[in-house]
């Protein structure tokens, strides 16, 4: 039985080389068979586009970057990359690495850095601010943060001085960005229309193409968060260090909007959503909030607040609105025509003393500033921690 079993594996061995032969590739149409498939190109692209404006929304500069990657569906061959663009005039290549580089200095640096930011921001505000006790603010906190920035600079070790050194010698040596780059950045020299396209070549030779229409923007302001001032309630919480976490809500007459809101404060942080103080709006509803800020026109907002109930009766209300700058009553502060948005909060549901977040959005419309304003009914309520932001 053996010898059969031996005589059969010399047979099977025989025939799979006697096939093995006959695959020659020098041979024509004999042997492995050849790769018709081209290579299937595609890139993705980022704006990375950075500019700055001054307080009147003039232009100060602007860089129109945009960050190209480039890829093919073959995760094995060799490939080669050649990007081309249209109109070429103005367009500049920065290596892929540069921004990378530049952070990680940031980062060694972070103390100063922070630091100079803040001192930047300060001086982008003085120029257009009218107050001049706003001013005289403003310059006392950029005097005290370029003492603060000296210190800083003085306290910087050897250790990151040299870390820096070796990574500005990186970015010294690193290669000019080209066309047949994976990875790279366009400078394009303005707004407009340009059409990139990619090349894929794999290492059989065989190439496809694919391209694109990038359309670059203008450059805009970025729209400015808009100022709450003692959105917490806190004392000593304005501009100059001062307050009683009410004067920015104070209505231009009580007799028509209603008295100003209590204060309600706790002994420790934690237990109300920011801070120890909270606005507090007796049952009576003879309470008001009223405070005007600035806004963009066309710019659309989001504004948040913290309320909480007593739950000493039923039909406990809290009303928040905001109203358009002509409003001139806590009655006219009810007509349609002048509420841009509002949101009215009820007890029912609501654990007693427990805080919940709401949020209003608004649209400004033609609008340069609006009227943020608070009332309740039938039951004791506490409002903290307004905050608003630029809705994207």
């Amino acid at each position: 039985m053996n010898k059969y079993i031996y005589s059969l594996k010399y047979i099977v061995l025989g025939a799979m080389i006697s096939l093995a032969s006959c695959v020659n590739d020098d041979l024509p149409d004999v042997g492995d068979l050849e790769d018709f498939t081209n290579p299937t190109p595609f890139y993705n692209s980022t704006d990375i586009t950075s500019s700055e404006f001054d307080c009147n929304d003039v232009e100060l500069w602007a860089k129109y970057e945009y960050s190209f990657q480039a890829g093919s569906n073959l995760a094995v061959n060799g490939t080669q990359y050649l990007w081309s663009v249209t109109p070429s005039e103005g367009v500049t290549l920065i290596n892929k690495d540069l921004p990378i580089l530049e952070q990680l200095i940031d980062a060694e640096l972070a103390t100063t850095v922070a630091l100079e930011d803040e001192i930047a921001k300060l001086e982008f505000k003085l120029p257009c601010e009218s107050d001049d006790a706003k001013k005289a603010v403003l310059e006392a906190q950029i005097a005290d943060l370029e003492v603060q920035l000296e210190s800083a600079l003085a306290e910087i070790s050897d250790e990151t001085l040299q870390n820096v050194a070796d990574l500005e010698a990186q970015i010294a040596a690193l290669p000019d960005a080209t066309y047949e780059d994976q990875e790279l950045i366009f400078s394009f020299p303005g707004p407009g229309d340009y059409s990139v396209s990619l090349t894929v070549t794999d290492n059989l030779g065989k190439s496809e193409t694919t391209e694109k229409l990038i359309t670059v923007t203008q450059a805009v302001p970025t729209i400015p968060v808009p100022e709450i001032g003692e959105p917490s309630f806190e004392d000593n919480s304005l501009f100059d260090g001062s307050g009683d976490g009410r004067d920015s809500w104070r209505a231009p007459s009580s007799s028509v909007w209603g008295s100003v809101f209590q204060i309600n404060s706790k002994s420790e942080e934690g237990i109300l959503p920011d801070g120890i103080q909270a606005a507090k709006f007796p049952s009576d509803g003879t309470r008001s909030m009223y405070q005007e800020i600035e806004v963009t026109p066309g710019a659309t907002y989001v504004l948040t607040y913290f309320s909480a109930f007593n739950l000493d009766s039923e039909g406990g209300e809290m009303r928040v609105s905001i109203l358009k700058p002509t409003t001139s009553s806590y009655e006219e502060s009810l007509l349609e025509a002048n509420i841009i948005a509002t949101r009215t909060d009820t007890s029912v549901g609501r654990v007693a003393e427990v805080f919940k977040k709401h949020a209003i959005t608004f649209e400004a419309g033609e609008n340069e500033s609006v009227i943020i304003y608070g009332r309740n009914a039938n039951d004791e309520v506490r409002v903290d921690a307004f905050d608003i932001i630029v809705k994207q």
